[in-house]
């Protein structure tokens, strides 16, 4: 049985695609998703600050600052998850 990521995986393995700067192409690729999930992240993430979208041919995301705060914690948290995991 395929188990299902949580949103706060799904969040954080985009914010760490996006660290650089990623076009939507790879980041749907990298995060293992598809375009229409990922573009509503993506709304989510740049209405809160975590992701902006840099005005180039392809449009590319990358994470601010504060998004790579939140990366970091999220990781935490998920490995902090995993270690009491039965």
């Amino acid at each position: 049985m395929r188990v299902r990521r949580s949103r706060d995986k799904i969040i954080s393995e985009i914010l760490s695609v996006c660290a650089e700067g990623e076009n939507i192409t790879r980041i749907v690729y990298r995060a293992n998703t598809n375009f229409t999930t990922i573009r509503s992240y993506l709304n989510i993430l740049i209405k809160n600050g975590l992701i902006e979208s840099l005005p180039r041919k392809p449009k590319i995301y990358k994470t601010t600052p504060t998004g790579l705060e939140m990366m970091n914690k999220l990781k935490i948290m998920q490995k902090e998850m995993e270690e009491i995991k039965l």
